[in-house]
């Protein structure tokens, strides 16, 4: 047995209940691959399910974390892919803020000897959540115009990448003026958009004459209105979050979210034919049990070559959550991980 550190919730509701503490791994089964996790990424999902706003969540006592990277320290008996000591990256079903994780070898792939763990562990959910909604969802297309909420994250970042590979006019949006001179200068958008009372407008400059084909949306609220009627005929949205329903606290605000539920928009799926749109949501963690199809997007995501995901902050094992809280009020820029 393996003694192993392990940040977990005894259920879902507040962040403060997240504790570190000791556990015992067994040897990993047949199929498994253990890793010494040397990073950790953090993502919205983590948030939404250490407070009980995400439907995913296990019952229960849990371990939030969904990837990571580290190092092979033992191979179940069917493996034959893996070695003791290779670099690897992965992702997982929860279970991911650990120091060592059992996990079956489909989930992990090799990582690149030019890539530092960081940026490991902060490319495959955001990067696959970025590949699947632009191509597989929003069917992108040379010379289309995109918009893209939360541009200076993780999967903002790497679909600006995505679509500059595909030829396309990016439109990044961010709700802090600190972040638009990175998005102009490093990550080359074609138009940055600080969000406020006059985003409608604002967005109706940038794209000019060109009409607004797809929408990576994850704000929700308002500003979901304000890109649907924007959003030319065949236009496409693709919702895979909703940051509006974030809090900065340890649980949710639950009076705020029910007046920003009663408020949201509704779109009438009746008037679809009509304007001639698509609505579109997915989340990735309910891919997870399609592994060819995760394989599939993860050669064609690799196939365009993309530069390591920006790493804009790095914690120690023991800050996790001060990386948290950082993550939670906005304030970040590219990925947040955690150093094991």
């Amino acid at each position: 047995m393996l003694e192993r550190q392990v940040y977990r919730m005894p259920k879902a509701g507040s962040i403060h209940k997240l504790r570190v503490q000791t556990e015992q791994l067994g040897p990993p089964k047949a199929d498994e691959v253990c890793v010494q996790v040397k990073a950790i990424g953090l993502n919205f999902a983590d948030i939404f399910a250490m407070q009980g706003l995400y439907s995913a969540t296990p019952e229960g006592s849990f371990i939030p974390g969904l990837e990571f990277s580290g190092v092979v320290v033992a191979v179940g008996a069917a493996v034959t892919e893996w070695q003791v000591g290779d670099r690897v990256m992965g992702v997982t079903r929860f279970g991911g803020y650990v120091s060592h994780i059992n996990l079956h070898h489909r989930y992990l792939i090799p990582l690149a000897d030019d890539w530092s763990f960081e940026e490991g562990a902060g490319f495959l959910v955001q990067g696959l959540t970025a590949y699947y909604a632009l191509t597989q969802l929003g069917d992108l297309q040379q010379g289309m115009a995109v918009l893209i909420h939360s541009a200076a994250g993780g999967v903002g970042i790497l679909a600006n990448r995505i679509c500059k590979k595909y030829g396309a006019y990016t439109i990044g949006t961010v709700g802090r003026a600190g972040k638009v001179d990175f998005l102009r200068e490093e990550e080359e958008y074609d138009a940055v958009i600080l969000r406020g009372k006059d985003f409608e407008e604002r967005l109706q400059e940038a794209l000019g004459q060109r009409p607004l084909r797809l929408i990576m949306e994850c704000i929700g609220g308002q500003v979901l209105e304000q890109g649907w009627r924007v959003m030319a005929p065949m236009g496409r949205m693709v919702v895979y979050g909703n940051a509006s329903f974030a809090t900065h606290g340890s649980r949710p605000n639950y009076p705020r979210l029910i007046w920003r539920f009663l408020r949201r928009p509704k779109i009438d799926p009746l008037r679809l034919p009509t304007e001639n749109k698509s609505l579109m949501g997915f989340n990735l963690i309910y891919l997870y049990e399609q592994t060819d199809m995760l394989h599939q997007l993860l050669r064609e995501l690799q196939a365009l070559q993309l530069r390591p995901q920006h790493i804009g902050h790095v914690y120690d094992f023991n800050q996790m959550h001060e990386a948290i809280r950082l993550f939670q009020r906005g304030q970040s820029v590219g990925k947040v991980v955690v150093r094991v």
